[in-house]
């Protein structure tokens, strides 16, 4: 998203600290202080644990952002089955009309188009023929965008990070709340192959009793953080000069918190973080960017490497990592373990007694028979990170369809998004323990469906 009206600026700078585009290194609010963390809002609506959708034969679509994610996304979602694609936005013009044609290509009726300022998303957000609005814009507009969308009587799923602050996400919950419409984190991570068939494996009980986890999101984005075209107006690696935490936590976090039945028994309760040095986009800023050129105005304070420790209520522990400005090849880690076995993925391999012997790894592929419903009868389908894009957007609609309450929750979202104003907040004390809110409100033992849901 380009230049927004000036109201719209103002509204990011409240939240951000800067306006959309802008090329300074503002500074945004911490996390929310303790007595913000430890003291929920009052709740003014009623709890979204278990609500299902209202039953639909064919959702309605409406993708708010048509960059590198909205757009690869679009063609993922006309090939669910029933699902339809009625409104686009993108302040381009150009990039709107080119996913119109993708949406007419592919058989449907032309799209309703937007382009432009702040009122140009407020317009498709009210529309009768949207059921849902995808959020994939830069971070810093996911929450106005998803309140919105809610109050405009939509769901709403958005890209990670869902939040930046704590107050962010309160609101998402409370909107969700008040609305009676689902506000969700679209992690496609939770549908990966390895870790739905893990979660089963944990639910089956194979593990035995859970211990701790590790997630991840290790990936190399140098290159495409220095591009002057991947990123619309380069805004991702302006987030490295604003903020030192965890600004990338769910990829790792979400499948972790599915093992371990998160709100279903378990919750996030206190986070330590700490941060090495920002050296890595300097170092490749001074090998690859010529002089004078902006980037060399910039002052990184974002560390190489983020590493976290989380602990449940129960006394369970979660290692989670973010690095994206080093020479790392891509992993999420993906790690569980519990009193009767360990699995490790990067490459994939298993540990479980009494089936393994020998203190020998045991190839991940002896247990196929636990693969997921989705991965087995749906499939990878066209794609999307190997599949997981494509069967997430297909479950969704699949609930949306038979009326059945989302995997994945506004508690849930709110919590594995937590991580990135409370590691800020953290690593600005010295590695000290900050609480995790219950974004629940007590309610965080309630049983209620998730990831692992039967095939209906």
């Amino acid at each position: 998203m380009g230049e927004l009206s000036r109201r719209g600026a103002l509204r990011a700078g409240a939240i951000a600290g800067l306006g959309l585009g802008a090329a300074g290194a503002g500074v945004l609010p911490a996390a929310a202080e303790p007595d913000e963390v430890e003291s929920p809002p009052a709740r003014r609506g009623k709890s979204m644990i278990g609500v299902p959708f209202q039953r639909m034969d064919a959702p309605r679509f409406g993708i708010i952002g048509l960059g590198n994610r909205g757009a690869s996304m679009l063609p993922l979602l006309l090939a669910v089955p029933n699902a339809r694609v009625t409104a686009l936005c993108d302040t381009r013009a150009d990039v709107v009309r080119k996913a119109a044609k993708v949406v007419t290509d592919a058989g449907q009726p032309q799209p309703a188009q937007y382009s432009g300022g702040e009122e140009e998303y407020r317009k498709l957000c009210q529309r009768s023929d949207v059921d849902f609005v995808y959020v994939a814009t830069p971070w810093e507009w996911h929450v106005p965008m998803s309140v919105e969308a809610m109050r405009g009587g939509k769901h709403v799923g958005v890209e990670c990070p869902m939040g930046i602050t704590v107050r962010d996400l309160w609101e998402l919950v409370d909107t969700s709340e008040q609305t009676r419409k689902h506000c969700i984190q679209l992690e496609n991570c939770v549908y990966g192959r390895n870790e739905m068939r893990v979660l089963r494996m944990a639910h089956a009980g194979k593990f035995g009793q859970l211990l701790h986890g590790a997630g991840a999101y290790l990936h190399d984005l140098r290159e495409l953080l220095f591009s002057k075209t991947y990123y619309a107006n380069q805004w991702r690696r302006k987030w490295h000069t604003r903020l030192d935490g965890d600004h990338y936590p769910t990829h790792g976090l979400g499948p972790v918190a599915a093992y371990m039945d998160i709100h279903r028994g378990d919750r996030l309760a206190r986070i330590t973080a700490m941060s090495t040095p920002a050296l890595g986009l300097a170092e490749y800023r001074a090998a690859h960017m010529p002089a004078g050129d902006e980037t060399w105005r910039e002052r990184y304070v974002k560390g190489d490497v983020t590493q976290s420790l989380i602990q449940t209520e129960r006394g369970r522990v979660i290692h989670v990592v973010h690095g994206v400005s080093g020479p790392h090849p891509y992993s999420r880690l993906n790690h569980l373990a519990g009193t009767k076995g360990v699995f490790e993925d990067y490459p994939p391999r298993i540990y479980l007694e009494p089936d393994a012997s020998d203190h020998q790894w045991d190839p991940f592929d002896n247990y196929k028979s636990f693969d997921h419903w989705l991965w087995t009868d749906v499939g990878p389908g066209p794609g999307g990170h190997g599949g997981m894009d494509y069967i997430m957007l297909w479950r969704l609609v699949q609930c949306m369809r038979l009326g059945l309450p989302p995997d994945l929750d506004v508690y849930d979202s709110a919590a594995t998004n937590a991580p990135f104003p409370l590691t800020v907040t953290s690593i600005r004390r010295g590695g000290a323990p900050v609480a995790v809110p219950d974004f629940t409100r007590g309610n965080w033992k309630t049983p209620h469906a998730g990831p692992d849901s039967p095939k209906p």
